[in-house]
């Protein structure tokens, strides 16, 4: 066994190294995009890795920051919301960002939704309560991509978490021991303030808007949706696209995970319950065998 251990441990070292040697040279700089492509061969998308940005939510023991998923609520409200749905999230869940009970019915009343068939078996349209879902702004999928170029909008219940960007080695190594969890809104922050003029020679489709944080190509359909002064903060938080960019990605990491501090909480319990657990088990081990002979 010792000698098996002995000849399989130098050549495990040396796929390690080697992995790391090869993903240090593959990789572009401080996230720059490849200086260029062989000829033929398929880039990889996104072509610059998203920006790592700091959040309340981050680690074993973050929170949401409720100042901030009220500006971000606003963010989608008066500017996302014209283009993407969010149908998995109910407006009774509002009350979570701070807002009572008869706020959450005002927000939901601006909005009308599909109901019935009423007694004649037609369908009509009414004012939305807390428990139904944000509705979309388009009748149809055919409608939404009619009116963006041919791309229909995605829904944005789960895109926090959707489009998390893979990460290479070594890093997705050290994101066990981290806890980074935050890639989805780290693609989105990147996304939305990532907005560039293409470089020479490259050659942007009619209706596409060139951007290298987009995840499955260097062009998308949609323009770039922020400009700062376009919301107006009731907190006088600063009205530019880097907050507004910050606090619309935090509030979609909520829409995608509402329990995540239940979740961190009870996680971190269990932690400690089978930190003593396994303390108690060891004595109980000790003081079993303690008089016998091994």
């Amino acid at each position: 066994m010792k000698t098996l251990v002995a000849s399989i441990l130098p050549l495990a070292v040396a796929v390690v190294l080697g992995s790391a040697a090869f993903a240090e040279e593959a990789a572009p700089a401080n996230g720059a995009a490849p200086a260029h492509h062989e000829e033929g061969a398929t880039p990889h998308y996104p072509l610059k890795e998203p920006k790592e940005e700091e959040w309340s939510f981050a680690g074993p023991f973050g929170h949401y920051d409720k100042a901030q998923l009220q500006r971000g609520l606003k963010v989608y409200t008066e500017v996302c919301s014209a283009c993407h749905s969010m149908n998995l999230v109910p407006f009774r869940m509002l009350d979570e960002l701070g807002y009572s009970e008869a706020q959450v019915k005002a927000f939901a009343a601006n909005y009308e939704v599909q109901d019935g068939p009423n007694a004649a078996g037609e369908m009509f349209t009414r004012k939305a309560v807390p428990s139904d879902h944000f509705p979309s702004p388009f009748p149809n999928a055919e409608a939404a991509a009619a009116s963006n170029n041919g791309a229909a909008p995605p829904d944005f219940s789960l895109i926090a978490k959707a489009r998390e960007v893979e990460r290479g080695f070594p890093q997705f190594v050290f994101d066990i021991f981290t806890q980074y969890q935050e890639s989805g809104p780290d693609y989105i922050h990147s996304l939305l303030t990532g907005y560039e003029e293409p470089p020479a020679g490259f050659q942007v489709p009619q209706g596409g808007h060139y951007n290298p944080y987009f995840h499955a190509a260097a062009v998308l359909a949609m323009p770039k949706p922020l400009s700062d002064g376009q919301v107006t903060y009731d907190d006088g938080a600063p009205a530019t696209v880097e907050q507004y960019s910050r606090d619309v990605s935090a509030f979609l990491m909520w829409a995608a995970e509402p329990h995540l501090e239940e979740r961190k909480r009870t996680g971190f319990m269990v932690m400690i319950f089978l930190a003593i657990f396994t303390v108690l088990i060891y004595l109980t081990k000790r003081s079993v065998y303690a008089n016998k002979e091994h």
